[in-house]
């Protein structure tokens, strides 16, 4: 049975068609992967689905009294609730049930003969409901889920509104999981996971009983978790059958088989218009040239294959720094109080250090506190002479109206125009793309403009936090070979290890230090 049924649907920006003609249709139990290159228009596609954005065109058909659970990319919570109590938002209805129940009960004490059967008869039946919904199981579930993805080592008891951009999200994804929808729509769910908590998740997706569509560009993970593969790019919505790897095989197969079909088609056109550009004037030979000119003119038309644009970033060193870029001593990190006990850090000219450790533990602090952004709660921190970081933040989300073009000249004024539209371009951003406003751009094309930026930084050590979030593996991969061959220093936080394996010279381990 159908869970949602999307027929013709059409979308664009401006002039920017991303869907066109797109339809496909949701099955019960169905586990979706939904891949594409970075502005594909994966996202606007979920936001759609659930209302959030109206097509241009087209129509959508759920199932009746099916509402479908949403994870963003980005969300904001408000202050003076905490995280155990947001969670259990999650079962509202349960503690309505409850709270009725209790006032059944309450009233039994005043009631007359017959008010007392009517409610012995709902106590009860409210009772049975919350038995069978596992009511009095809630808060171990919620200690569950929460533990399954690094919240309880935070504090369920925490205010949601100290929480950072990765921490709420995680919040959010825990919330939808309890709440257990009869379609998960997820958007980039291993965003600011750790290891460890996208284990548990591939086990818990694993098992689900109900469908659920996921955006993701980490193979390993769509590869354990989907058993349908939805492939988007220009305009066109794919479907394959079948595990991650099956749907590896068979679009390489049939991008290969596109490419002969163009190619063959290409021949046959070329000799039909020769044909006819050389016989339609003889009278002997016109009726010929006429037919191929009818087949020219009904002929269907294979598009030529289109590759998507791959990064090319490299940065550069224009001033070398002294031998010590950083030199911390006694260093104590944090707001009020300190997040772990005093350390000793030093990082020398063309070192390159990644910062690991679980999600909250307090890198991006780190890191701020580092650059100067925040102040250190004591100890010394000098950065060298002739030292020029460059950052990379992590919770950045464009609202702006100005295009990626304007963002960038912007900030680099004594470039020319065409100059910003190459380096744009080398970040994988095609012209549509540099004309379209910054807030109209998915994560990822937000992340290429955000490291053009840093391509053109006048810099000597490259502070990047959490870069790769959003990214495609194409851009992924070019992201790490140009850090690779950087010539200056790097310090990078990252939830993959394998993005820095093999190039990177120190490991430190936030975990460590506490």
């Amino acid at each position: 049975m159908s869970i949602v049924q999307v027929e013709r649907l059409t979308h664009g920006f401006g002039e920017k068609t991303v869907l066109r003609d797109v339809q496909f249709r949701l099955l019960q139990g169905e586990h979706v992967g939904l891949v594409g290159p970075n502005g594909a228009g994966k996202s606007t596609l979920l936001k759609i689905l659930i209302g959030q954005t109206i097509p241009d065109a087209g129509q959508i058909e759920w199932l009746p009294q099916l509402k479908p659970g949403f994870l963003e990319q980005h969300a904001e919570l408000q202050s003076g609730t905490t995280m155990r109590d947001f969670l259990r938002e999650a079962f509202a209805n349960l503690y309505v049930a409850e709270r009725d129940m209790l006032q059944a009960a309450e009233e039994m004490g005043t009631a007359n003969e017959k008010q007392l059967d009517a409610l012995l008869k709902r106590f009860g039946q409210l009772q049975e409901f919350l038995e069978a919904q596992e009511f009095y199981a809630v808060d171990a579930k919620i200690e569950a889920v929460a533990g399954g993805l690094g919240l309880t080592a935070l504090g369920l008891d925490s205010d949601v509104g100290a929480l950072s951009g990765g921490q709420r999200t995680k919040l959010l994804l825990a919330k939808l999981l309890l709440q257990k929808p009869e379609v998960l729509l997820l958007d980039e769910p291993t965003n600011y996971l750790d290891t460890a908590h996208i284990e548990w998740l591939t086990d818990h997706l694993q098992s689900y009983p109900h469908a659920f569509v996921l955006i993701s560009h980490d193979k390993h993970f769509l590869s354990r978790v989907v058993n349908v593969v939805y492939h988007l790019e220009h305009q066109t919505l794919t479907r394959f059958p079948g595990s991650y790897q099956q749907y590896v095989a068979a679009f390489e197969q049939r991008k290969h088989q596109t490419d002969q079909a163009y190619v063959r088609q290409q021949q046959e056109i070329e000799k039909l218009e020769a044909y006819v550009q050389k016989n339609k004037a003889r009278v002997s030979t016109s009726k010929q040239a006429k037919s191929r000119e009818k087949r020219l003119q009904k002929m269907e038309r294979i598009e030529k294959p289109l590759p998507v644009p791959r990064p090319r970033f490299s940065f550069a060193v224009k001033v070398e720094p002294v031998s010590k870029v950083l030199i911390a001593q006694g260093l104590s990190v944090g707001f009020d109080k300190a997040l772990f006990a005093p350390i000793d850090l030093l990082i020398k000219r063309g070192e390159k250090v990644a910062l690991v450790g679980y999600n909250g533990i307090g890198k991006t602090t780190t890191l701020r506190t580092l650059l100067g952004r925040l102040p250190a709660l004591g100890g010394s921190l000098k950065l060298g002479d002739r030292v020029k970081p460059a950052y990379f933040e992590q919770e950045v989300e464009s609202k702006a109206v100005h295009t990626a073009l304007e963002d960038v000249w912007h900030a680099h004024p004594k470039l020319t125009q065409k100059e910003v539209r190459t380096a744009l371009a080398r970040c994988g951003l095609r012209a549509d793309h540099i004309g379209q406003s910054m807030r109209s751009l998915s994560g990822g094309e937000q992340s290429k403009v955000r490291l053009c930026h840093l391509m053109l930084a006048d810099s000597n050590l490259l502070v990047l936090d959490e870069p790769t979030n959003h990214l495609d593996q194409a851009a992924k991969e070019a992201l790490q070979e140009a850090l690779r061959n950087y010539a200056g220093t790097v310090l990078l936080v990252t939830h993959e290890p394998e993005f820095y394996q093999g190039w990177v010279d120190h490991v430190w381990d936030v975990e460590r230090w506490q």
